[in-house]
């Protein structure tokens, strides 16, 4: 299951659960006068954790690599298409709210969100 590189502009290392060295797809995007924060899990490319998985602290490293701050990005994660039979590796995106309860933390973003976010990089 490899990954596009369209889903992704680097491949930002960062420290997963336990201090596991761990791997994602990040794109960078200014839009509306907000920043977007796009991780993407790279599966077999990522030798630890998910981008699930590390949740906010990887939002925390991304935004202290960046000179970002936490509370003044979107963040999104995405789970790219990898042309599998099984519907859980389809391509969507979610907003992931740190500060909301587990039920609401995550908010599946309709395709027409996507675009405005990402353009013509999107194939949602």
């Amino acid at each position: 299951m490899k990954v596009q590189e369209r889903y992704y502009d680097e491949v930002f290392e960062f420290k997963g659960q336990w201090d596991m060295p761990s791997s994602c797809g990040l794109k960078l995007r200014e839009v509306g006068g907000k920043t977007y924060v796009v991780v993407t899990e790279l599966y077999q490319d990522n030798p630890g954790t998910s981008v699930t998985y590390a949740g906010r602290s990887l939002a925390e490293q991304i935004c202290e690599a960046k000179g970002l701050k936490l509370d003044e990005v979107v963040y999104i994660e995405c789970t790219p298409n990898t042309n599998s039979k099984l519907s859980f590796y389809d391509e969507e995106y979610f907003e992931v709210d740190f500060n909301a309860d587990k039920q609401h933390m995550y908010r599946r973003l309709p395709v027409e969100e996507v675009k405005s976010i990402l353009g013509n990089e999107a194939e949602v």
